[in-house]
């Protein structure tokens, strides 16, 4: 099974340099997309990750609070609201039918009950060990890891719908994800088989300078993570993409990358 895939841009901030490389670009800027993937393959309409919350206020006063400048606002046209973005595919919210989040973080997790149809599919280590039962201090609020209202549709309502992912399992048939950690306990890598080739994406590198130099996250929890799980992706992946980098729209003209 071959899928297609196109990375959608569901907002753009920016971050200091050190928070990409680690100990470097000091006093500089680095730009952020908070990137959708749309996966088409089998009949399937596979969404990884469902945007930042339609308010933006909250997550917005949090980041400029920690950050201290106003540029790490999220800035999100209504044209790049997750139905929007699907619309522009041709696609409705009841057409995916499965969402897969990486990592729980609300710029990720925060659109989840829009997608009734959709089964969720989320890291069962990352389940625990990010939002339910942490086995230390997180700096990120749990409101914005998993915003009460996705919350309580993800226990309630859509409890059903939840997949908790082992920390290696097949999806469909070309689709399979391994747990990547790195960047959050919740950070997943998915594979996916195209005409090109198998694409990786996951949120555990940033940019594309810290997996193809070596360079590494100024945001993370594991160095050792790092040095395993990129030494993976470089070794099973014919290409790969980050769910932060506009390079991608670079590399892939359109965001189309199969």
């Amino acid at each position: 099974m071959h899928y297609s895939v196109k990375a959608l841009n569901g907002g753009t901030f920016w971050v200091p340099g050190p928070e990409v490389y680690w100990m470097e670009r000091w006093n500089t800027r680095e730009e952020m997309n908070a990137l959708l993937y749309l996966v088409r393959g089998g009949g399937e309409n596979i969404l990884i990750n469902t945007g930042p919350p339609r308010d933006l206020t909250v997550i917005n006063q949090a980041w400029l609070q920690f950050f201290g400048f106003p540029e790490v606002q999220i800035v999100r046209p209504d044209a790049q609201l997750p139905e929007n973005l699907l619309r522009a595919e041709g696609l409705k919210p009841e057409d995916i039918t499965k969402v897969i989040v990486t990592p729980l973080q609300a710029y990720a997790t925060a659109n989840i009950p829009l997608f009734k149809n959709a089964k969720i599919y989320i890291s069962r280590k990352g389940w625990i060990e990010d939002f339910q039962a942490p086995y230390y201090h997180l700096h990120v609020p749990r409101h914005l890891r998993i915003p009460p209202d996705v919350n309580n549709y993800l226990q309630n309502e859509g409890w059903e719908k939840v997949h908790l992912l082992a920390d290696e399992e097949e999806i469909l048939p070309g689709l399979r994800t391994f747990w990547a950690g790195v960047h959050h306990r919740s950070s997943m890598a998915v594979g996916i088989d195209t005409a090109k080739g198998k694409l990786i994406i996951t949120d555990s590198f940033f940019k594309y300078g810290n997996i193809e130099q070596g360079r590494y996250l100024g945001v993370m929890e594991s160095m050792m993570e790092a040095d395993a799980t990129w030494a993976r992706i470089r070794k099973e992946a014919d290409f790969f993409a980050s769910i932060y980098d506009p390079e991608v729209f670079v590399r892939h003209p359109g965001g189309v990358l199969a």
